[in-house]
């Protein structure tokens, strides 16, 4: 968890999740610390891909905890986005396109970095794009923001250009943001062969593109209406 320097009143939060590798939630600090110095309160789970039911109830558990302890962290229990980078950016947008995906709640709005949405999502079991190109006008329009980097040879960019098109089709709030960057450099981050997962990265396309990816998850988390 990462909390944003001390405010007078609940600051909006952001429960963000990470990609393939099992229990990687150290990958994503870098993106979590900037994230947080925008002022958001944001919450990092480990979950495992990996696990039987492909880390389905990890996930929700994950979302039951911030809604249930956003306030104990200064967070603002009404205004949490959801975000996740690649496999779990694919589990977020799943969850704003399937009504049932959590008991009871559908997050205001949600952030997808760098996901492949042509396969099921690990929360729902159902494919983003074929959810988004048929989805009904009476279903609740939940805002889409996605982020990839232009030079992603893990997931190609092409995916959210896809889901992107098929959201604005049907009617659907949603927004594209491409980076001159990789698939760890849009987390701030780069991949260690040796290490066999992501690095805190100093390159410039690194910075450039994480920072970016940071500020439009702020923009997203603080454009939530505040109801207190």
């Amino acid at each position: 968890m990462y909390r944003p320097a001390a405010a007078s009143r609940p600051s909006p939060a952001v429960l963000l999740w990470h990609g393939r590798g099992p229990d990687e939630r150290d990958v994503l600090a870098p993106l979590a610390k900037a994230v947080a110095a925008l002022g958001i309160v944001c919450f990092v789970p480990d979950w495992r891909p990996d696990a039987q039911d492909g880390g389905r109830t990890h996930l929700r558990e994950s979302a039951r905890y911030v809604q249930q302890h956003a306030a104990d962290f200064g967070g603002d229990t009404g205004r949490v986005v959801l975000a996740g980078w690649s496999l779990g950016g694919k589990a977020a947008v799943g969850a704003a396109l399937v009504p049932g995906a959590f008991d009871g709640w559908r997050p205001p709005a949600v952030v997808g970095i760098a996901g492949g949405y042509d396969g099921p999502d690990p929360l729902t079991g159902r494919t983003p794009i074929e959810e988004a190109a048929a989805i009904g006008e009476s279903a609740p329009a939940v805002p889409i923001r996605l982020v990839h980097g232009t030079v992603d040879p893990v997931v190609d960019v092409q995916q959210s250009r896809l889901l992107h098109t098929a959201l604005r089709h049907r009617g659907r709030p949603t927004s594209l943001h491409e980076s001159d960057t990789d698939h760890a450099g849009v987390i701030m981050t780069e991949y260690d062969p040796e290490y066999r997962r992501c690095r805190p990265s100093r390159t410039d396309h690194a910075l450039r593109g994480g920072s970016r990816t940071a500020r439009l998850i702020a923009h997203v988390a603080h454009l939530v209406p505040d109801r207190t």
